[in-house]
């Protein structure tokens, strides 16, 4: 007998085949760069390959123009036939086919979520002849050995269909909303001849974006107000201690001076002392959102970039599952197992070990679930190979999570020292760790910091050192970053685990939002403002998360795929009609941001330091490469300065601390941006340069020139 296994990705079906042989050593072979492996089990062959993730997407159901809108009949094609950049795909949906014609048994043994039961079933569908009606379904959380063999062991009899309907849902609705509403922006932008720029919306990056947008009005529109603080400090054996004063804000500058005048070089008397013990217990396993978010918070990785960190993890049998919902831990993964594996690396085993003698092992548990997997925890298996440094900080910042779980609670004495001299108060305030318990476990991902408060009793007197008022405002409320608006999404309920951080990636690409601290561009107010005008549906979080909803009951069986479909075009037809009507108006004012925005996203605002002209990014022509060049080349100035030549770059308004240059943001897709100063960088080059024994070679002068006199015509261009 022969068994084809489908899996999502190529490392992925080579661990599957590697566990499945029975010496552990599956034949390799490739056709047309296509990896196969050949498991032998028993009397059975099995054939286990693989997808690059979506090998199939929802396109027009007939051929039309890009440019055509509205569209309302789709199917699902090969995706090399829609995406000219996916043309390697025709390769594995070839030899899949072939693969599939001599087999007698099929298994979908993709990723055991919504998007991997989707990825199995086109294949099986479309490229294995209809084999998805007889397929079985293989379920993982990780890729060891004995999971995979277990997993094997214990096939579901068909396919997830109820995964698999939400997931073609979601893709069609997608689709639906994003080819619409995107060719209406893009065009209408487009016919009032201004140049092209992609423009687009959807679904859930429309209401992602108000969420921006929202907060840059509130921002923009905020009014300062000015309040005052007390700064006050006391010394007792020669350690100083800051106050903190009763009022937190007042509101009167008098209010404020007669504080420190009725207080200044008095002794106060202790009122009170109080103290209490706080027990804190051991934070919940990881889900996805949690890891994005405390990946984030320590190493400032975008949830982006953690998501495609776990991702390489997972792959290697070093994590579990990492598109997860859960916050529990299920006794089956084998917690024993798995911390005695922790402590065979060195850098855990003292800890490790004081979890491996205990009786019985009990993990913390959060209050969210997934059907699916559980949440996220290492393998136990020690890294095969040298982990460069993210993937080394995710891994042991999961491997410690999970320790942790195990731990008992924390206990800190928390305590407070009532200060006063008529008719004011002060207060000191202190912590102190009574007990680790699990904060050992998870350093330095925990904070350590303890006050000391000085040895006063009730009745005794203690003279101010230093006292005097602060004049404050009031903030706006603080811009999102990656991470905090991820967990915004996560509150409202649109997009899920698994796309929400792409989203983000996409309104950075497309240049809606900008920085760390997460800026709306003029583009992004303008489209916000533009739909909530027109269409406020599309952009509203309420009627996305219905959706979201809706889709979440398909899996339960408490809808139907065709119903929401019917449904969404119902509200969808009318909005498309009326903002087709309007699409003069609409593209006038969309045009004049875009043709701003792309003028300002390549101009600095600092000028030339040698003629004071403007400077920009230029691109050549010949070369390809990106420089900074002056706008007055004609008039003799020869000035420039070199750029990163990948990632989507952006002027930041943010000035090098050195030399006060402009910064410039490089991006890269599951990368943390990197932002440097070219001006620094070029001033480190020509350093170097000079201590050099070897000078440069003359075509690197000679190119850099050919580049600039070809500036002068770009320049003018731009």
């Amino acid at each position: 007998m022969q068994t084809l296994i489908v899996c999502e990705k190529p490392d992925a079906a080579a661990r599957v085949a590697r566990a499945l042989d029975e010496d552990g050593d599956p034949r390799r072979t490739e056709t047309q760069g296509v990896p196969i492996y050949e498991s032998r089990n028993r009397k059975e062959t099995i054939l286990v390959c693989s997808a690059l993730g979506h090998l199939y997407a929802v396109d027009s159901k007939t051929h039309t123009s890009r440019r055509c809108y509205p569209v309302w009949d789709f199917d699902w094609k090969p995706k090399h036939l829609i995406d000219k950049k996916s043309a390697r795909l025709a390769r594995w949906i070839q030899v899949i086919s072939s693969l599939a014609s001599n087999a007698d048994r099929y298994i979908n043994a993709c990723d055991y979520d919504v998007e991997g039961s989707l990825i199995g079933y086109t294949i099986l569908r479309y490229a294995c002849h209809g084999a998805d009606s007889k397929a079985q379904r293989m379920k993982f959380s990780t890729l060891t050995e004995k999971e995979l063999k277990s997993a094997y062991r214990n096939l579901a009899p068909q396919l997830d269909m109820p995964l698999v309907e939400a997931g073609r849902t979601r893709h069609e609705l997608d689709w639906l909303y994003g080819i619409n509403l995107s060719r209406l922006l893009t065009e209408s932008a487009l016919k009032q001849n201004r140049g092209y720029s992609t423009l687009s919306t959807g679904r859930v990056q429309g209401p992602t974006l108000k969420f921006v947008v929202n907060r840059e009005e509130e921002i923009q529109s905020f009014t300062p107000t000015p309040f005052w603080t007390i700064d006050a400090t006391v010394a007792r054996d020669g350690q100083t201690y800051t106050l903190e004063y009763e009022k937190e804000k007042i509101l009167t500058i008098a209010e404020a001076e007669q504080v420190v005048k009725d207080c200044k070089n008095a002794f106060l008397e202790v009122e009170s002392a109080d103290s209490r013990n706080v027990q804190q217990s051991p934070p919940y396993p990881f889900d996805l959102s949690n890891l994005q978010s405390e990946a984030f918070k320590h190493f400032g990785y975008t949830p982006s970039r953690t998501l495609a960190i776990a991702e390489k993890l997972y792959l290697e049998a070093l994590i579990s599952y990492p598109r997860t919902s859960s916050q529990k831990l299920p006794p089956d993964i084998g917690y024993s197992e798995i911390l005695h594996g922790i402590a065979t690396m060195a850098q855990y085993r003292t800890l490790a070990s004081k979890l491996t003698i205990k009786d019985s092992l009990r993990p913390t548990k959060g209050p969210k679930d997934d059907p699916a997997h559980p949440a996220v925890y290492p393998t136990g298996a020690p890294p095969r190979r040298h982990l460069i440094q993210p993937e080394a900080n995710l891994l042991d910042i999961i491997i410690k999570r999970f320790m942790s779980a195990f731990a008992e609670a924390s206990l800190r004495e928390s305590s407070q020292l009532t200060l006063k001299k008529e008719p004011h108060r002060f207060f000191l305030r202190g912590t102190r760790l009574l007990k680790e318990g699990w904060t050992q476990f998870y350093r330095p991902y925990t904070s350590d910091e303890f006050q000391k408060l000085p040895d006063l009793k009730v009745g005794d007197k203690i003279p101010i050192t230093r006292i005097k008022d602060s004049q404050k405002f009031t903030e706006p409320p603080p811009r999102y970053n990656p991470s905090s608006l991820l967990r915004k999404m996560e509150e409202e309920n649109i997009g899920t685990k698994a796309t929400r951080a792409e989203i983000i990636e996409i309104l950075y690409r497309r240049g809606y939002i900008k920085n760390i601290r997460i800026e709306a561009t003029p583009l992004a107010l303008k489209i916000i403002n533009l739909l909530n005008k027109y269409c406020p549906l599309i952009i509203d979080p309420k009627f996305t998360a219905r959706l979201e909803t809706s889709m979440d009951n398909i899996q339960t069986l408490q809808t139907s795929r065709s119903h929401v479909i019917a449904e969404t075009l119902d509200h969808l037809r009318p909005i498309m009609l009326d903002l087709i009507a309007r699409e003069d108006e609409i593209g006038s004012q969309l045009a004049e941001v875009v043709v701003s925005q792309r003028i300002a996203s390549l101009t600095f605002d600092y000028p030339c330091s040698q003629c004071g002209s403007q400077l920009k990014i230029i691109r050549s022509r010949t070369s390809g490469k990106r420089f900074i060049g002056c706008t007055g080349y004609e008039k003799g100035c020869r000035f420039t300065l070199p750029l990163p030549q990948f990632g989507n770059l952006s002027i930041t308004r943010t000035s090098c601390k050195i030399c006060g240059f402009q910064l410039v943001q490089a991006r890269t897709k599951g990368r943390r941006p990197m932002t440097s100063c070219a001006r620094c960088y070029s001033n480190k080059t020509r350093a170097n340069a000079t201590e050099s024994s070897t000078p440069a070679a003359p075509s690197t002068s000679r190119k850099a020139t050919d580049d600039l006199v070809e500036a002068a015509s770009l320049v003018k261009d731009q």
